[in-house]
């Protein structure tokens, strides 16, 4: 199976977790899959009152020089390590 189709099955195994997972991981999973699939963070940093939203531009942001290849391993990596 090639890295694009365990990144693809990784994705939908991430919907189908036997239980949430907390926020910091669930910030590092949108990190990991938005640096897979769109490389580095673009776009201005969302305003103060926005927390959410900067807080997943800083987690993206954190992984800026990461190639797309590397965040899919981490990506499907983490998701495996979650379905235990």
């Amino acid at each position: 199976m090639s890295l694009v189709e365990q990144f693809n099955q990784a994705q939908a195994d991430s919907k189908n977790l036997p239980e949430r997972p907390d926020n910091m991981t669930l910030l590092k999973i949108y990190a990991l899959f938005k640096q897979a699939s769109s490389g580095d963070a673009s776009g201005d940093r969302p305003g103060m009152t926005d927390f959410v939203a900067r807080a997943k531009f800083d987690a993206w942001a954190e992984l800026k020089g990461t190639s797309n290849e590397a965040a899919m391993q981490q990506y499907i990596d983490l998701i495996e390590s979650l379905k235990d």
